[in-house]
């Protein structure tokens, strides 16, 4: 009898076996909120290093910029479109006043000081951490009762929680979701919150342990299942490539709050960065690769020519192949 979810080294891996259960074998055929999709019930999956959190799948086209923006945006502990719509402009039809986004936006609900004690919920678990570490009460709810008042919005949080568990010196994580997208919301879900788990790992002083995530419902929507099977093809004529990837820094809040002006910077426009210019600025250089993605992006926004030859050499041969792999006429494989 097994009661643990299947487990996988790297999220690709859990990725193409989630896809091809539901497309091979769906449980049911739904319409909810009048999208067609097929659905699997209950489903879960562990990883073993939930640093490798990037699939390396041409057909995805995974749009490694979107997936920092997204987990800074919710470090942040903002809610404003402006910042995530540069990056996923199909967000903006989330918003019911075209400003903020309500349930989407997990960074309030992690990361913004409450008034109670001056603490966010991603503070007040890692606080809790440190003086019980054996804790099982280190969770941040995301989802809230009141989103359900009104069964027309169109912004209600997927994520229903995530939970830190400091065990044998490693910090696991597990994120609890009522519904998934398969194809979309799995991944960029997925890098966010693996990221926030290796955040707070790095703030605790331990290693990064599992990953598990368990979904309600696991779906794929009818107007993808096209790409999905161009994903399984992709897998069964080889195995995706392997890159060596970087693990994150201790990283304070400072750091963080230079990164996010940078990004702004670069967003809002009148500032450029060349990799000298990047050196120069105060951060690891696992933040520095993370301002040349958005530096590469707002050449690909803003221009129309390639990205430059010494952005695209500063950058990692993973995140060159990911950039190649989503906009192909402007970058080149490394």
């Amino acid at each position: 009898m097994t009661l643990t979810p299947a487990t996988f080294d790297t999220f690709g891996d859990a990725y193409v076996a989630v896809l091809r259960r539901i497309h091979d074998q769906p449980e049911y055929d739904t319409r909810g909120r009048g999208k067609g999709a097929v659905e699997v019930p209950n489903v879960s999956f562990r990883l073993t290093d939930p640093v490798r959190r990037s699939p390396y799948l041409v057909a995805r086209r995974a749009n490694i910029v979107f997936n920092h923006a997204e987990a800074l945006w919710y470090l942040s502990g903002c809610d404003d479109l402006a910042m995530i719509g540069y990056y996923a402009p199909r967000l903006e039809k989330l918003s019911a006043d075209g400003i903020r986004l309500t349930g989407t936006a997990y960074g309030p609900r992690l990361f913004a000081v409450d008034d109670s004690d001056g603490r966010s919920q991603f503070d007040r678990v890692i606080d809790l951490l440190r003086h019980d570490p054996d804790s099982k009460r280190a969770a941040m709810l995301v989802m809230r009762p009141d989103e359900l008042i009104d069964p027309d919005n169109p912004d209600v949080a997927c994520t229903l929680a995530l939970q830190f568990l400091l065990r044998g010196g490693r910090l696991h994580a597990t994120a609890s979701m009522r519904g998934n997208d398969a194809f979309i919301g799995l991944l960029c879900d997925t890098f966010s919150f693996t990221m926030i788990q290796e955040l707070a790992a790095r703030r605790l002083s331990v290693e990064v342990g599992t990953y598990t995530h368990h979904v309600g419902s696991m779906h794929i929507n009818v107007l993808d299942v096209a790409k999905v099977e161009a994903i399984l093809a992709e897998t069964d004529r080889a195995p995706a490539p392997m890159f060596p990837c970087s693990e994150m820094p201790d990283t304070s809040p400072e750091e963080l709050d230079t990164v996010l002006w940078w990004e702004q910077a670069l967003r809002l426009g009148g500032t450029t960065l060349t990799v000298d210019a990047v050196a120069r600025i105060p951060v690891s250089g696992y933040w520095r690769q993370v301002l040349l993605l958005f530096e590469a992006y707002r050449q690909i926004r803003q221009t129309g020519d390639p990205v430059t030859v010494n952005i695209t050499a500063a950058l990692t041969a993973g995140n060159r192949w990911l950039m190649a792999a989503r906009w192909p006429d402007r970058i080149g494989m490394p």
